[in-house]
């Protein structure tokens, strides 16, 4: 058995990015010659994924466009793009949920679309996760990456059994906690794999105060219910690339310009030109 079909929330609005993003998708922001979503549909290409359904909001029409055109050459490769615009009340619990129907009873991948996760495995983090997931007859498996402890807050932090394993069961999931409160350092890295039990949980799950169903309150609901969660960690050839701020976007836009492969040794030389300039 694989798993064919993944889910790409879109829909977000990208504030913190504008001016970039009052007309453009930060989704369809150019991150060395391609589009952030555009990477993101390769990596699900790359583990197999041949069904995905972007779900999106007002103003990603670009987006939509984008993989309309037939000269990229998915047809051929057996891949079929869907669409469907996220309902109310907001939040990234809500846009799993809009795919629910797609999903059709199936395990699905989900993998946000303002995030890239740039690698040089032969056996990239998904593949490790959706090979996981069947191992283990998972009801979620969680993409994580260790982040420094003053990161802490700006994410949702995984809680494993054993801490040193780069595949483990979870025994909780916390939603931007403090150091304090717990051992772990491992940040959700915007890539999933959860069998349709997850949907149950977002439709009990109470909006928070900002009106949002949060997809990390259903995953926190999985695991409490006793459904088996775990964690695959990024490998050391591994990097998350998350397209959240301005100083995030230059990083990568900087890291994939200079592995360009027509111009990423002129790049290159240019910047050590220039930081020698500054310093002199």
């Amino acid at each position: 058995m694989n798993i064919a079909k993944a889910i790409v929330p879109v829909a977000g609005l990208g504030t913190r990015l504008r001016p970039l993003t009052k007309a453009l998708p930060k989704e369809m922001l150019p991150v060395g010659r391609l589009p952030v979503v555009h990477h993101v549909v390769e990596e699900l290409a790359a583990a197999g994924i041949r069904q995905i359904l972007f779900v999106t909001g007002r103003g990603k029409g670009a987006l939509e466009d984008h993989f309309d055109d037939s000269a990229m050459g998915y047809r051929e490769r057996g891949i079929e793009f869907f669409s469907v615009r996220q309902p109310q009340p907001p939040g990234t619990g809500t846009a799993v949920a809009a795919g629910e129907a797609f999903a059709a009873g199936e395990p699905f991948v989900v993998a946000f679309g303002d995030s890239i996760v740039r690698t040089s495995s032969d056996r990239p983090l998904l593949q490790r996760m959706i090979d996981s997931h069947l191992r283990h007859c998972s009801s979620g498996t969680i993409g994580a990456d260790e982040v420094p402890a003053e990161q802490m807050h700006h994410y949702g932090i995984l809680v494993p059994a054993v801490a040193t394993t780069e595949d483990a069961k979870l025994t909780a999931i916390l939603e931007k906690p403090t150091p304090e409160q717990t051992f772990s350092r491992l940040a959700v890295s915007a890539r999933y794999v959860f069998s349709p039990a997850i949907f149950a949980h977002i439709h009990a799950t109470v909006p928070s105060p900002s009106g949002e169903v949060l997809l990390t309150d259903a995953i926190a609901a999985l695991i409490a219910a006793g459904a088996p969660v775990r964690a695959v960690r990024l490998g050391a050839d591994e990097q998350r690339c998350d397209i959240g701020n301005h100083l995030s976007y230059f990083l990568s836009f900087i890291e994939y310009a200079l592995d360009d492969p027509e111009w990423g040794a002129q790049i290159r030389a240019y910047l050590r030109e220039k930081l020698a300039d500054d310093s002199s």
